[in-house]
């Protein structure tokens, strides 16, 4: 057969929207949507801001079979507002992956297969889309113990922002030529760290880096397919017939730290302009720390140092970086591979032990690293290192608590406290919390600074101050301290107390994040998990 004929033959994947591809790749006559779009389950944040919503939220949701093996699938619709992940789209895919592994742990073997078409959070619902996401990839890695979780990005969308976190968390993941995956998107980079880093207008040059054909040839993807259904659902089978993968991508922080550290310093080029980092983040943890010594073999910027019962990690600024965009206490790929490590030596440790030690993340990222080299060498992978092992540790029984003394921004707070059981936040107007700087939120959602800081007063989600933040029900407490920047002794005392508290908090809980779907701003997330539970069987 010529090439000719066999591209006649295709039948292209990309062309179809969500619910075709959907129906496509499951067994024929098996396909059953949940939560269908004649339910109206949408967005209740959209049509505040002017958006007309969707009655699916962008997100399809179906059981079925893939070659006889039960499935859920969740196919993200990227022609809705560029795939991207608000409340009630974000809260489909987690309930639906947590009722997966619900079901593995009662006998009945369901994997998942995920559809990314996505660029990640939907900015008019920042913080829910944020939270949404980190519940998506706490169920990634529980699910992922039992049955498969596969990955397909196929274009033209591509997958960025938190979803590409969560498509390195996936078991295996698939892609086209036509794919694009990357943590950050290319005007975002260009906005953040100019034109000279990153031309948003030079495809060729954004294939080379994000393309599927690279992500494939450097080991970020595993499969490599064409644009055609057959193929895809043949790729799709086949990794489901190989069962859960002995070794996962996002377990593998020893061989991308070595790989890192062989990076020529030198060709570095440091073109940031010079700001005065936050130093919050290492106050605090010199403060909580005192009279310990500092976790040996991590880089200058995450510290890490154990009392007798806990671990405390903080990411901090180090000028000397050898990667230039994360210099400002920015997560990057070193700080995302160590967080890997730092945490994971305490799993390892304690495996055996009748008493996991906690995990305290002391928060203060301002972002992540924006930089060709970051997504060239897989930033996304290295963040899905970092979720992975505190979401793993949590599901060991380690207590995860974050305590947030600055900012707490985008991928970076995935990266570093998200996954904890309990979020701890200090009073002060310079502990944020959001899914993107100001500026950049504001040119994505083509407004001006301050028509988005008056539109975030009516819309809590979209806030940056922390009384927006806990009245979404994420924050387990907040707290007041007279010296936030240079803690005295009251201040530390008040929060080990508090620290403490958590961790007996936890100690009667569950170690899942189920605690933070309570509040009235949340509604919409708990209504999706109670209407799915009652449509899964």
């Amino acid at each position: 057969m010529t090439d000719t004929a066999r591209l006649l033959q295709r039948h292209s994947f990309i062309e179809l929207g969500a619910r075709q591809r959907a129906k496509a790749l499951l067994d024929a006559g098996s396909f059953r949507e949940l939560i269908d779009p004649f339910q109206r389950v949408m967005s209740p944040w959209l049509e505040r801001q002017g958006v007309v919503p969707q009655s699916d939220d962008g997100v399809v949701v179906a059981k079925g079979t893939i070659g006889g093996r039960p499935v859920v699938l969740a196919a993200i619709e990227g022609a809705f507002q560029g795939g991207s992940l608000g409340e009630v789209g974000g809260a489909k895919i987690a309930g639906a992956l947590e009722l997966a592994a619900a079901d593995n742990r009662k006998g009945t073997a369901t994997a998942a297969v995920l559809l990314l078409e996505t660029g990640g959070v939907r900015l008019q619902e920042a913080n829910l889309g944020l939270a949404a996401i980190a519940d998506i990839h706490a169920a990634i890695v529980d699910l992922r113990q039992y049955q498969p979780v596969i990955g397909v990005i196929a274009g033209s969308v591509g997958c960025f922002g938190g979803m590409s976190i969560a498509a390195g968390l996936c078991s295996q993941l698939i892609v086209t030529r036509e794919a694009r995956l990357g943590l950050n998107g290319p005007q975002v980079i260009e906005q953040e760290a100019g034109i000279a880093e990153y031309d948003s207008r030079d495809r060729p040059f954004i294939w080379s880096l994000s393309g599927g054909e690279q992500r494939f040839a450097t080991g970020l993807a595993d499969a490599y397919v064409q644009d055609d259904v057959a193929e895809i659902a043949a790729s799709i089978a086949s990794c489901l017939a190989q069962g859960v993968p002995a070794s996962l991508r996002s377990r593998q922080h020893a061989g991308y730290l070595e790989r890192l550290g062989q990076v020529d310093i030198q060709a570095q080029v440091d073109s940031q302009p010079v700001a005065q980092p936050s130093v919050r983040g290492l106050n605090w943890f010199t403060a909580l720390t005192a009279n310990t010594r500092p976790v040996p073999g991590l880089p200058a910027s995450v510290m890490a140092a154990d009392t007798e019962t806990a671990r405390f990690i903080a990411v901090i600024a180090d000028p000397s970086n050898p990667f230039p965009r994360a210099r400002q206490g920015e997560v990057g790929l070193l700080e995302g591979w160590a967080l890997a490590k730092a945490v994971g030596q305490v799993v390892e440790a304690d495996r055996d032990a009748p008493f996991k030690r906690a995990l305290i993340a002391i928060v203060d990222v301002p972002s992540q690293a924006y930089g060709r080299r970051e997504e060239q060498w897989g930033i996304h992978q290295a963040l899905a290192g970092a979720a992975d092992a505190y979401a793993s540790a949590r599901l060991a029984g380690h207590p995860v608590v974050a305590l947030l003394v600055g900012k707490a921004m985008s991928g970076a707070f995935l990266a570093h406290g998200y996954q904890a059981n309990r979020l701890i936040a200090l009073r002060d107007p310079g502990v944020q919390v959001h899914a993107m700087g100001k500026a950049s939120a504001a040119r994505v959602t083509q407004r001006t600074v301050e028509a988005l800081e008056a539109l975030a007063a009516s819309v809590p989600p979209m806030a940056y101050d922390i009384d927006s933040y806990a009245s979404l029900g994420l924050l387990w407490e907040t707290l007041s301290v007279a010296r936030i920047e240079q803690p005295d002794a009251d201040d530390i005392s008040r929060v080990q107390a508090c620290l403490a508290q958590a961790l007996a908090d936890i100690a009667e809980g569950g170690r899942d994040l189920s605690g933070r779907l309570g509040a009235a701003n949340r509604t919409a997330s708990a209504k999706v998990r109670q209407l799915l539970r009652e449509q899964w069987q």
